[in-house]
């Protein structure tokens, strides 16, 4: 029974469909699962939900408004976001093809390095050292890689810290820049504009634009074209910046960043920034000078430390904090770039012969001067210690002796006997430039600082320093104008003189004598032969100084006094060339020229001279030590005032008045003038050994000749033959020029 039930087959369900697979019968050896129900004390788990119908799940919670407004704001979304992208990807396209356009026309980097329409001039003193500069000066090529590491960090820490990161525009960066000209109540695009180095130099390159004098009236109109800051030019400047990525390196960028940035002065470029500031290469400044250099970047006319030093040093602070904060400097560096901040160069720093600077641009060529289109470099007569002492004494005077507030000016030159200018102030202010320059420029009348010519004529036909002349009340008829009765400065008279004594007590009525004398036009012929080339008086009042002329004029006439005789062209300019050629393309044009007085004839006016300063009206003037020679010149009204005189080293002339021509208060070229001649002087003649004038005392100097017997004209004198001359001529009441008496020898 029990083996029957033991081979009972297992019960099979009925097959539920047709084609089903059946069970797998199992086999003996497997073994069935025991039915394992729940551990006990654990909970039944909950059954499995079936489930619901996809009909069921679609509409469960999507019904009503809310899903309505769910699938309108759904379709929205996508339709936006199908339109954004194909715009999108259009304008990329658009931007792709623009960048390739730019990349296609950008040209290699050798050819952007150098972008001035206009050229530059570099000025030397006659020891071949800079003094000064005009133009736009570039001082070579640059590269990343050449200039100083310290001026490489500082742009970059300044003008860009992520410029080795980007791609050309930095969106970062022009957030944060719209950041703060919002907060700083400006609109988005005014003020900080948030450009990388790249968008600066495509903005330098003007997008490729190139100067057309046809377009634009100038340069300035140019550049201020190039820098405006609307938004489609904004666009521009990102395409053209992308297009520069492509073309050329990280270093190659900012290689034409480099040499084209303006930086202030004239300065195009870091090399002839960091010439013109610091005297040296771009590839040697220190930390605190590459930050002033980095920190023009900004306003370069404004932090220029030419214009104000203070301000570009506490600019410069900034940028060490920067290059600090952003690793390029130890705490050490940072603080004795701090402590020991940048100072100009000894040219840059005085601006030395700003006024000399300009008169020789001025008398150059002006295809290589004002309008060059090359770097020109120019030799000149400048002594810059000259220039320094003429400076001084020109505020010493001022300063001491001037009261406060006064409008009066003055204008000194120093030369060589030979006209070689070395040494010009044009004006109180002696640290400019492009200002009126009162040594070249003004026409004053000249005073009795025309007499030595007067006398140089008389010497010149034979005439002696100890020849008389009679000092007393004198008219005569000018045509046109009636009698005219010329008057001494002290409105008394001396009788009989000597030449000599007429010139050192500056007496009007002697001089009219003389010059009536030997023959107005002939004393005209030797004053212009001296160099006064302004228009001349015609009438008497020419032996007073009544024409005008300029300070240059005049002093290079006295300089021909001094070289015995012969004529002076005052010149700055020794040699001018192109840079990097070794031969000039020209000389100096000026110096010496042809003889006008016999060699005799003006070193007996030497001595004539000499004793203004001696004994006479130039006495405040005489140099402790030195044998000089000069004379004083007041005009009428006392408009001008002047002292022109020399030693045997070098001629100087002062002039003093306003600029309106209103009459100075109690100043006479005895004075004030000539004070400031002797303080530039003695600060020209220092350490230098003195050197006795070429003079010549006239035989009989010791012992004057007896006034009666000139007065009678006997032969032994000339004073009575010019008043006989004179009265035979005049007494008619008729002007004219008086017949040249032969003197005495």
């Amino acid at each position: 029974m029990a083996d029957k039930k033991k081979r009972t087959p297992p019960l099979v369900a009925d097959r539920r469909y047709a084609g089903a697979k059946p069970a797998r019968p199992q086999t003996a050896h497997a073994k069935p699962k025991p039915n394992v129900g729940p551990k006990p004390g654990t909970a039944k788990p909950a059954p499995r939900k079936k489930a619901a119908p996809r009909k069921a799940r679609r509409s469960a919670g999507g019904g009503g408004i809310g899903g309505f407004f769910r699938a309108v704001w759904g379709f929205i979304l996508r339709l936006v976001w199908r339109v954004t992208s194909r715009v999108a990807l259009v304008v990329a396209l658009l931007v792709g093809l623009a960048v390739f356009y730019v990349y296609a026309g950008l040209p290699e980097v050798t050819a952007l390095l150098d972008g001035r329409a206009r050229g530059s001039v570099t000025l030397l003193d006659h020891q071949g050292k800079v003094f000064a500069w005009r133009g736009d000066q570039f001082g070579g090529v640059v590269t990343a890689e050449s200039v100083s590491p310290n001026l490489k960090n500082a742009i970059i820490a300044t003008e860009d810290k992520r410029f080795y990161s980007h791609f050309g525009v930095s969106p970062r960066g022009i957030a944060s820049a719209v950041r703060i000209n919002l907060q700083a109540g400006r609109g988005p695009l005014s003020g900080n504009g948030g450009s990388t180095i790249t968008q600066q130099t495509a903005k330098l390159l003007c997008l490729g634009v190139e100067y057309d004098p046809k377009q634009w009236k100038n340069e300035t109109e140019y550049e201020a074209d190039c820098r405006q800051g609307s938004l489609w030019r904004k666009g521009k400047e990102a395409i053209y910046a992308l297009a520069m990525e492509a073309k050329y390196s990280k270093d190659e960028i900012l290689t034409i960043y480099m040499n084209r940035a303006f930086l202030g002065a004239g300065a195009r470029g870091f090399e002839a920034a960091s010439q013109r500031y610091f005297g040296k290469s771009a590839a040697n400044v220190s930390p605190a000078e590459a930050a002033m250099l980095a920190g023009l970047l900004k306003a370069p006319t404004r932090y220029a430390p030419t214009n104000d030093l203070e301000l570009s040093q506490s600019r410069a602070a900034t940028i060490v904090r920067l290059m600090e904060e952003q690793g390029y400097l130890t705490t050490a560096q940072a603080q004795d770039a701090q402590t020991n901040p940048a100072e100009l160069s000894e040219a840059a720093e005085a601006k030395a012969g700003g006024y000399f600077a300009d008169w020789v641009m001025s008398s150059g060529p002006e295809f290589f001067t004002r309008k060059t289109t090359e770097d020109v470099i120019i030799r000149t007569t400048l002594d810059r210690r000259l220039q320094t002492a003429a400076e001084d004494a020109m505020n010493f005077i001022f300063s001491e002796k001037v009261k406060e507030g006064s409008k009066a000016q003055a204008a000194i030159v120093v030369m060589s006997s030979d006209g070689a200018v070395r040494a010009m102030v044009g004006g109180r202010n002696t640290k400019v430039s492009g200002a009126f320059n009162r040594a070249t420029q003004a026409l004053r009348q000249t005073g009795s600082s025309f007499k030595p010519f007067v006398y140089a004529t008389a010497l010149e036909q034979g005439y002696s320093p100890l020849d008389t002349v009679l000092d007393e009340p004198f008219c005569m008829n000018v045509p046109g104008s009636g009698q005219w009765c010329p008057e001494n400065y002290t409105h008394k008279h001396y009788g009989v003189v000597t030449l000599a004594d007429a010139l050192k007590r500056s007496l009007n009525v002697p001089a009219v004598k003389v010059s009536e004398n030997v023959g107005r036009e002939l004393v005209r012929v030797v004053a212009e032969q001296f160099g006064i080339k302004s228009d001349l008086a015609a009438g008497p009042s020419l032996a007073l100084g009544a024409s005008e002329s300029t300070l240059i004029e005049m002093t290079g006439a006295y300089a021909g006094i001094l070289n015995g005789g012969s004529s002076v062209q005052p010149y700055g300019l020794v040699e001018l060339k192109l840079l990097g050629d070794e031969a000039p393309l020209m000389g100096a044009e000026g110096g010496i020229g042809e003889r006008v007085i016999r060699t005799e004839a003006a070193q007996q006016l030497i001595w004539m001279m000499q004793k203004v300063i001696d004994e006479g009206t130039g006495t405040r003037a005489a140099i402790p030590g030195w044998e000089a020679a000069g004379k004083t010149g007041t005009t009428s009204s006392y408009r001008d005032a002047w002292f022109v005189g020399f030693t045997a080293d070098y001629v100087a002339g002062v002039w003093m008045g306003y600029d309106d021509n209103t009459p100075l208060t109690g100043v006479t070229g005895s004075g004030l003038p000539a004070e400031i001649w002797h303080e530039t002087m003695v600060r020209v003649h220092e350490g230098l050994t003195p050197r006795p004038l070429p003079s010549l005392p006239p035989q009989g100097a010791a012992q004057p000749r007896d006034p009666e017997v000139a007065a009678r004209g006997d032969g032994q004198g000339v004073g009575g033959v010019i008043d006989s001359v004179l009265r035979d001529i005049f007494g008619g009441g008729q002007a004219g020029t008086a017949p040249v008496p032969q003197a005495n020898r």
